[in-house]
C-alpha cells in the first residue's frame, strides 16, 4: 500500500531591500508608506512578492528600479528572514538585500501599493512595519563591514570625487572622524583609484585633484582598517 501523499502548503516569498545613499551629509535609506494591511500608514523596506517564475536575485533587481528608478548600482544579497510570525497574512520568508547608490541617481517615486516613499536618517527612523528594523540593523552591520575590506563604496560617490569627498563617506558610515594623513596615505595604496588630471574648482578651498575608481566591478582587498 502506498503511503498517502501529504498537502505541501508552500510558504509565500518576499524581496525587501535597504537602499543606502548619502544626503545632506548623513547616511539614509529609502522607504515606502504602506497604502495597505497589514502595517497600513507604516513606513517600511521597498520589496515586494516574488513572481511565480521570477529569479530571485530578477525579483530583487526589479523592486530596485520599480521603487527607486536605478539600476547598475551595487546590490548584494544580505540575509533571510523566516521567522513563522515576521509577517500576519501567513509564512511569509524573505530574501534581503543591500543596495548603494549615489543620491544623484535616485529618483524617489511611490509604487502602486505605497501612500509615500522618502528617504530617513539611519540615525532617525520611524517606526517599521514587519521586522525591518532587524534588517536594516543586519545591513547597517555588513556596510560597515563591508567598506574595510571592498571597494563597493564606488555606488555611493559621483563618477569624479576628491579624497575630501570619500573620506567624508567613510566617515559618514562609521560614525567617526579619520586621521586625514593617514586615512589618505592607506587608501591610495590600496590602488582603487586613478586621477583623472583635472582638478575641482570654485570652492572656498584649495582646488582639489579629482579622482575615480579604476573598476565598479567588485574587488576584495586588505583590510582597510
Amino acid at each position: 500500500m502506498k503511503p498517502a501523499h501529504r498537502k505541501i502548503e508552500a510558504p509565500r516569498v518576499t524581496v525587501d531591500i535597504v537602499i543606502f545613499t548619502i544626503e545632506e551629509a548623513k547616511l539614509k535609506t529609502l522607504l515606502i508608506k504602506r497604502k495597505f494591511d497589514p502595517f497600513k500608514n507604516i513606513w517600511a523596506l521597498p520589496g515586494g512578492f516574488v513572481r511565480s517564475k521570477e529569479d530571485i536575485y530578477a525579483a530583487a533587481l526589479r523592486e530596485l528600479s520599480e521603487e527607486s528608478g536605478i539600476s547598475g548600482v551595487y546590490l548584494e544579497q544580505l540575509y533571510t528572514f523566516g521567522s513563522p510570525k515576521r509577517d500576519p497574512r501567513g509564512r511569509v520568508i524573505t530574501i534581503a538585500y543591500f543596495a548603494l547608490a549615489s543620491r544623484q541617481k535616485l529618483r524617489i517615486r511611490s509604487a502602486s501599493d505605497a501612500k509615500d516613499a522618502g528617504l530617513f536618517s539611519v540615525d532617525d527612523l520611524p517606526r517599521l512595519a514587519f521586522d525591518h528594523k532587524e534588517i536594516l540593523e543586519k545591513a547597517l552591520e555588513r556596510l560597515g563591514n563591508k567598506i574595510q575590506y571592498t571597494n563597493v563604496l564606488w555606488s555611493l560617490l559621483p563618477e569624479y570625487f576628491t579624497l575630501g569627498d570619500i573620506q567624508r563617506v567613510y566617515e559618514i558610515i562609521w560614525g567617526k572622524k579619520a586621521d586625514k594623513r593617514n586615512f589618505r596615505k592607506k587608501l591610495l595604496s590600496l590602488g582603487l583609484l586613478k586621477p583623472i588630471g583635472k582638478l575641482r574648482k570654485g570652492l572656498r578651498r584649495r582646488p582639489a585633484r579629482l579622482y575615480q575608481f579604476k573598476t565598479k566591478k567588485y574587488v576584495e582587498l586588505k583590510r582597510f582598517f
